[in-house]
């Protein structure tokens, strides 16, 4: 594999396309990049994209079952696979009271991360999905990360 490869997007499978559009685009500002069907197997999607260009496309297919909606992202790590999607933002308490406004619910209130110098916090979208915020600025500053042992605590602060 090449080494320029870049990171595109995450794809969530959703219940409800047309409800999720809504949610991702208020949200966290997301905008519809493009739409797309499979003819003969009831799939369609939207491909959404942030004001950085991250992308989420988001997948609906008829039949499709909930999956795993962890309480928090320790019990998510229960089950092998996607647990999360992750985004750097300059205010971790402000971005997850913005989004428990807008329908998230709380997985984790903000706090310490394991990483020294970052905060960090979970939100669940409405079909149950994690999102994680960071705030790396601290780290961004230094120019360079370490590694320490830190223990996170996963219950309410």
């Amino acid at each position: 594999m090449s080494s320029t490869a870049i990171f595109d997007h995450v794809g969530l499978t959703v219940g409800d396309l047309d409800a999720a559009v809504d949610w991702y685009s208020r949200a966290l500002d997301l905008s519809e990049e493009f739409r797309f069907e499979l003819p003969g197997v009831e799939f369609r999607g939207v491909m959404m994209i942030g004001p950085t260009k991250y992308r989420i496309e988001l997948l609906e297919r008829r039949g499709s079952q909930p999956g795993p909606q962890p309480a928090n992202p320790v019990d998510a790590a229960l089950v092998r696979g996607y647990g999360h999607i992750c985004l750097d933002v300059e205010d971790v308490d402000r971005a997850y009271d913005e989004l428990l406004a807008v329908g998230a619910s709380d997985r984790m209130s903000p706090r310490a991360s394991p990483e020294p110098g970052v905060r960090m916090a979970f939100v669940a979208d409405p079909e149950g999905n994690l999102i994680e915020l960071l705030d790396r600025a601290a780290v961004r500053s230094r120019g360079a990360s370490f590694s320490a042992e830190v223990h996170v605590p996963v219950g309410p602060v």
